[in-house]
């Protein structure tokens, strides 16, 4: 038998955060691996992950992702207890454990995860270090997308003449 080859995508994200770049400046970021079961690596190959509302507890000196969502697929759902939204542990270094404890016991900051991806057959998770935003950044944050959008538009229609 022949062996297919899997094309190789230049955009390995599984599922992104938009809501977390919205809602808080993001400071600082790290790479984490993620505990998961054989299902949920399933579900993530077929994009079924959903990082809204999510933010990372630390616990015990461990980092836990909380919120987000992995759907299953059906097939394997028949097979196994599944919960699309279950506590899972975050794989850092211990620096790592220490520097986002420090900053997440600061006034005012939080830890989000920001973004899934693959490298290589490996899920990785992209956590940051953030602080809320204020109504007035939000609002400006809407401005200056609204400000690109408008700008796009009139090079596109300038160029169409």
């Amino acid at each position: 038998m022949a062996k297919t080859k899997r094309k190789k995508t230049s955009d390995n994200t599984i599922a992104q955060n938009k809501r977390a770049r919205f809602d808080y400046h993001l400071l600082d970021s790290f790479e984490a691996g993620l505990s998961l079961a054989g299902w949920e690596v399933k579900a993530l190959r077929a994009g079924k992950a959903q990082l809204t509302d999510s933010y990372v507890l630390m616990k015990n000196g461990e980092a836990y992702l909380l919120g987000a969502t992995i759907t299953p697929l059906d097939t394997v759902s028949t097979h196994f207890v599944t919960d699309p939204i279950r506590t899972r542990k975050l794989l850092l270094h211990k620096k790592e454990l220490a520097q986002i404890n420090a900053a997440v016991t600061q006034k005012g900051q939080t830890c989000v995860c920001s973004a899934l991806y693959w490298k290589g057959h490996l899920v990785k998770a992209r956590i940051d270090l953030a602080q809320g935003k204020k109504l007035h950044d939000k609002r400006e944050t809407e401005k200056t997308r609204d400000w690109q959008r408008q700008k796009a538009r009139i090079v596109r229609d300038n160029v169409k003449q």
